[in-house]
């Protein structure tokens, strides 16, 4: 039971929440239904995002040791050698997956991977850090659309979206253990309510019918809008959009005011939760309105799951 708790905690399972949206916004971003080459996608997101888990505490055992004994590794409950293996399987089988899914998608995922091992070994603790980590969050969106349609260009503005926001997550993190700067959370603050609003105010198929999920259609609905209600795919976007805001912001505020490291930990957590329902708002924006509930519905799941095993 110790053993499952230690693996669970290494890979930090409820971030894995986060990972399936990418994929499913992705393939709603480039016109598409999700299908069975999107559960490819959201295969190798998985595994690939696992990877990356692993082989992070592998990267970072001599600091975690001072910073964070209770982590698996410097605790002794896992050896660093299993930990760099499960990276490597994890990696072998995200490429694998993602082949399984067409060349489209094998092209998105190896640069994903590749960027995924680049930040973990060399790029965390330098400028370019944050940059990777929002290029691997946007490859993982592109992936959803080139394993889904074999045409990940159509996703690029969603994506570009979601790295923005994970760009700023990342920010934060690098001084969730030490704390003692407001600048970070105020910046990241500032950028959650840019997206926020960009993503409510809606997309390039606003009103037209989605081939992913419910669509604004008939005179009804076009009456509705122009006499200045709500039609209720604006509902549900400017909804998410709200959700979104909230979920990243409370936490960036409190830790703008307070930077001390517990805080900033809340901070990064928040950042990570809120990546739900951005990829929810990011579908609703496509038009696909039942993609973006199923996506929100992962959000109670990783809350629940974040209670017992941490993230940080």
């Amino acid at each position: 039971m110790s053993r499952r708790r230690a693996w669970a905690e290494l890979l930090r399972l409820p971030a894995l929440f986060t990972v399936p949206g990418d994929a499913l916004s992705g393939a709603v971003a480039a016109g598409a239904r999700p299908g069975p080459r999107t559960l490819l996608a959201i295969g190798s997101s998985l595994c690939l995002y696992e990877a990356g888990m692993a082989l992070n505490d592998w990267a970072d055992r001599a600091e975690d040791a001072v910073e964070r004994p209770h982590r698996p590794l410097p605790s002794g409950r896992i050896r660093p050698s299993s930990a760099l293996t499960a990276a490597c399987a994890l990696t072998a089988a995200g490429l694998g997956l993602a082949a399984g899914a067409g060349r489209a998608a094998l092209a998105v995922a190896t640069p994903l991977a590749a960027t995924v091992w680049a930040y973990d070994l060399g790029l965390k603790h330098t400028p370019a850090g944050p940059v990777a980590m929002a290029a691997a969050r946007g490859l993982d969106h592109l992936l959803g659309a080139a394993a889904t349609t074999g045409r990940p260009r159509a996703a690029l503005s969603s994506a570009a979206l979601l790295g923005t926001h994970t760009l700023a997550v990342t920010a934060v993190s690098r001084r969730e253990t030490q704390g003692g700067t407001s600048l970070p959370p105020l910046a990241a603050l500032g950028a959650t309510a840019v997206l926020a609003r960009v993503v409510a105010v809606g997309g390039r198929r606003e009103g037209s019918a989605a081939r992913g999920g419910p669509s604004l259609r008939g005179g009804q609905s076009q009456r509705e809008s122009l006499r200045g209600g709500l039609t209720p795919a604006q509902a549900l976007r400017t909804a998410l959009a709200a959700t979104y805001a909230v979920t990243a912001g409370r936490p960036y505020t409190h830790a703008a005011l307070n930077p001390s490291p517990p805080l900033t930990q809340r901070a990064v957590g928040g950042g990570i939760r809120a990546t739900i329902p951005l990829q929810a708002a990011l579908a609703a924006r496509a038009g696909a309105g039942l993609t973006a509930l199923a996506i929100a519905a992962l959000a109670p799941l990783g809350r629940r799951y974040a209670k017992k095993v941490s993230i940080t």
